[in-house]
């Protein structure tokens, strides 16, 4: 039973291609800029930097949006089997309005840190702090959320 998928949080194909959409949009409305109406010297080349990452940043959306999060019994993985975290390291949650979270989303805080991770639009991950959401339903992400706090708080009353 501990393989067995509690909740799953993967984005839905109008926001995903919205998202990348929009990333592609600005990148190639920057470059159009940089050379049709070319400023100064220094500028041109900041609005080609800037149009390039995000036309970067598009390509790697739609790439991480391909896959899902899915949480078991025992750990939150990504559907590559990338595990993002353990349900038993997991020391504290914030899904508040204020929170510095992703949109749609939820912030884990663990107890040990890891590696930096960053999949836009669906997780990231810089040491001890894991946000999860970006162009996913906010549905999935609470419930989600709420299940995982179910896993902790009965983790905890073992304890």
């Amino acid at each position: 039973m501990n393989g067995e998928v509690l909740a799953t949080v993967e984005a839905s194909a109008p926001r995903r291609w919205l998202g990348v959409g929009m990333l592609v949009l600005m990148g190639a409305l920057l470059i159009y800029v940089a050379f049709a109406t070319p400023p100064a010297l220094a500028f041109q080349v900041f609005l080609l930097i800037v149009g390039g990452l995000s036309l970067w940043l598009a390509q790697r959306m739609m790439q991480a949006t391909a896959h899902r999060i899915e949480l078991t019994e025992t750990e939150l993985r990504s559907s590559t089997g990338e595990v993002i975290a353990k349900v038993e390291d997991v020391e504290a949650m914030d899904r508040g309005v204020f929170a510095f979270k992703p949109s749609n989303g939820f912030l884990i805080r663990t107890r040990t840190p890891a590696a930096n991770a960053w999949h836009p639009g669906l997780w990231w991950r810089m040491g001890r702090r894991i946000g999860i959401g970006g162009v996913t339903p906010g549905g999935q992400a609470k419930f989600m959320s709420e299940a995982l706090a179910a896993l902790v708080m009965e983790r905890e009353g073992k304890s």
